[in-house]
């Protein structure tokens, strides 16, 4: 039987050094030892993320709904949403506990991208 040992998010970013400052200064990811032309490849504890620039193409915040790309949980999640708050992260939704045992909140990447970070509920 196949296990899976690892993944990686693939984002198509339109300005990759904006969007890889926004991950690490904002987000607190760190650049992986991986280098590509136009890619960046970063991690923060076990989520790992590529951007690749693709500057004609139509940007996440363009597509509404389908803008969302992923849900992280997150261990102490109110000091992670005060820290990344603190850097500037456009706030989509403020943490709120949700009747089905998590504790969220919502950001806008650069591109557009909406990310929930949860936690589940004590």
């Amino acid at each position: 039987m196949a296990t899976f040992v690892n993944s990686r998010a693939v984002l198509a970013v339109r300005d990759l050094g904006k969007s890889t400052r926004f991950y690490t200064e904002v987000l607190g990811f760190r650049r992986d030892p991986i280098e590509a032309p136009g890619w960046s490849f970063l991690s923060k504890d076990a989520f790992r993320i590529m951007l690749g620039e693709c500057v004609d193409e139509v940007a996440a915040g363009e597509t509404g709904n389908h803008s969302w790309f992923t849900h992280v949980m997150v261990e102490g999640l109110d000091e992670y949403f005060a820290e990344v708050s603190a850097r500037g992260a456009e706030i989509l939704s403020r943490p709120a506990d949700r009747a089905y045992g998590l504790r969220e909140f919502v950001v806008r990447t650069p591109d557009g991208h909406r990310m929930m970070f949860a936690e589940r509920l004590r």
